[in-house]
Parts: structure tokens; sequence; C-alpha cells
């Protein structure tokens, strides 16, 4: 999933998104921090192309879906669900089109949502720049909207500021894109740009303060770097592994702080946590669990009681563990479970 795969729902329940061979399925608590029920299918029956979904989800605490589904020879459409709360289905798959009118799958699409509760389906098009397609308040969408851009890379990273206002962030081979709205309910424009590389599936955005977002991403010499709009990227340590970092903000002994974790190279899950936007005050890794399979991915995020949580889940295998933080000074976590 291109999005965070862990969320906390309206209800409190936590929900896990996976996306398989031909579906997007999804996992709630039964209760928040009780047990889990079984994996269904999400978006009814329809059958979806291979390759990442996207998911998001708006400060009422639903999520949106985005993927691809086959729509004949050399043909492909996006398509979007919306899951209201975490123990209803969600509803089915609908067409939403293809950003260049026609044609097969362009990329990775993301998912954002603003302050209206509308969902903003970003997509790398078949030119290699950035289109979008926004949800109306009332049902339906606008027509695709094309930001422009040239030799992005697959993935794109969406993310709402808490004020609602929607940025997406892209890669190319030689630097980071930048699109971001000015005001509510605007086409995001493009903005600055920052002159470094990223590798490729590395992206990952944080929202960190009211009017900021972060974008953490490993660059070619394989150090985690963080970046906002308005400054330089910043190294902050090397990667733990290769693939993007999973970041949440959360409260730890009364301060607010930024929480990263990353599959390491060993297998293990590596966890640092820094003062919020002060990555300056250095961060570090400390490795927790056991080996994991190298197609494991690791999600966090904060549960109903304010509570740090951390999962993994192996898309081959679907095996969910999920732990917390300790009632306890620092960083310290339970013994790792599988639900």
């Amino acid at each position: 999933m291109n999005g965070d795969w862990l969320l906390r729902g309206r209800d409190g329940r936590l929900t896990v998104y996976l996306k398989s061979d031909d579906a997007v399925l999804c996992r709630a608590e039964t209760a928040p921090g009780g047990p889990w029920e079984p994996f269904r299918r999400a978006g009814g029956d329809l059958g979806l192309r291979q390759g990442p979904a996207a998911v998001g989800q708006g400060a009422d605490g639903y999520a949106h879906l985005a993927a691809w589904r086959q729509a004949g020879s050399g043909e492909s459409r996006l398509v979007h669900c919306t899951h209201f709360r975490p123990r209803l289905a969600p509803l089915d798959w609908s067409p939403v089109g293809h950003p260049n009118g026609k044609g097969d799958r362009t990329g990775t699409p993301a998912v954002a949502v603003d302050d209206r509760r509308r969902a903003y389906v970003f997509v790398r098009n078949a030119g290699g720049g950035v289109s979008l397609l926004v949800q109306k308040e009332r049902g339906g969408w606008y027509p695709w909207r094309d930001l422009k851009g040239s030799g992005v890379q697959d993935q794109l990273v969406a993310v709402s500021r808490e004020s609602g206002l929607v940025e997406v962030y892209a890669s190319t081979p030689d630097r980071i894109l930048h699109w971001c709205q000015e005001e509510p309910g605007r086409t995001p424009t493009s903005g600055e740009t920052a002159d470094v590389a990223a590798r490729p599936g590395t992206l990952r955005g944080l929202r960190t303060s009211a009017e900021r977002t972060t974008l953490f991403f490993t660059d070619q010499e394989g150090e985690l770097c963080a970046w906002r709009p308005g400054g330089k990227p910043v190294p902050l340590l090397q990667a733990a592994g290769p693939g993007p970092v999973a970041a949440v903000r959360c409260e730890i002994d009364g301060h607010d702080c930024t929480v990263l974790a990353q599959r390491s190279a060993s297998g293990r899950v590596a966890f640092a946590a820094y003062p919020t936007e002060q990555e300056q005050a250095g961060a570090w890794w400390t490795e927790s669990g056991p080996p994991l399979p190298s197609t494991a991915e690791v999600a966090l995020a904060v549960d109903a009681q304010g509570t740090l949580v951390a999962a993994t889940l192996d898309p081959a295998t679907a095996a969910l563990r999920v732990t917390r933080r300790k009632e306890e000074a620092g960083l310290a976590l339970e013994g790792w479970r599988e639900v």
C-alpha cells in the first residue's frame, strides 16, 4: 500500500490494509486494543491489477482507497472506494477514469484528503508528469488536472496539513518535486524543489506541525534525510535498511516526538525518535523483535489511548505482528505478538 496502511478509525479501532494480487484486504480490531477479526476483501468483488494500491485518511477518520483495474487489452482504469469505519464493509469500487483519458497503468496512485472530506488522487501520467483527480463534496469527481512535471518516478507521496491543505511530493532521477495548495479548494501548484537524488521507493510524508509537512527519504549514499519546503534536506542518520521508513508523531515523556521505524538490514525492526522538526538533536536506531522476511513492511500509529503502536505485515503470508509502547520512560516496547 502506498500510504499509511495502519490507521485508527473514528471509533478508535485500528485497521490494516493489504494489497493482494487482485484485491485490497482489510483487517480491524474488534474493539480498541482488543482481538483482531480476519482479513476481508475491500471494495466488493471487482478484480484489481497487480501492483500497489493507495490509502489516505481524512480528519473524519474515513479511509479512501485507490487502485488500478484491467479494462480491456492494454487498457486500465483507476477505481476508488471509501471505508467509513473499521468494522463496516468498505463501499464498492467505483471507476474514476485514467489521467490520459485512456491507456494502460501509468504509476502508483497516492491519496490525501482535504478539510472538506474530499479525496485527492494523484498519479504519474503517461508523459512523466503528475495528474490529479479531486472528489466533489456532493458526489462525483471534477475532471482530471495536469500538474505538469517531467521525469517523475513511480512513487508519489500525498499528505495533508492540519489545516487540510493538500501537498504531494515526487522524485525524479536528480531532484524532489513538490506541489501544494495555497488556499482550500485550489489546485495544488508547483513549489520548491530539492536538488537531491532520492532512492526510488523511499519517500514518506508526515504532517509535523500546523502548517508544515516533512518528507523523509533515503539519498544515494544511504543517508535517511528529512526535508521541509522552505529549507534544505537535512541528513538525519544512516538508513537502517533499503525500504521506506514508517513515521508518526506522538508524545513521549511529555515531548512532541517523531518516531521512525524501518526493517533493518538484519531483518529486525529498527526504531528511532527525536523532537519533532528538530533534526539537529540527532537520532539513533534501536532494533526490536525477531528477524522478518525481506517482504515484510512496517507501520506506526497512535491508538485510541494515545499509545504508540507498531505493526509488521508480510504480504506473502499476511502475517500481522503488533507491539505497543510500555507505560514507562523512553521508547520501551512490549513483546511482539502475532494477531
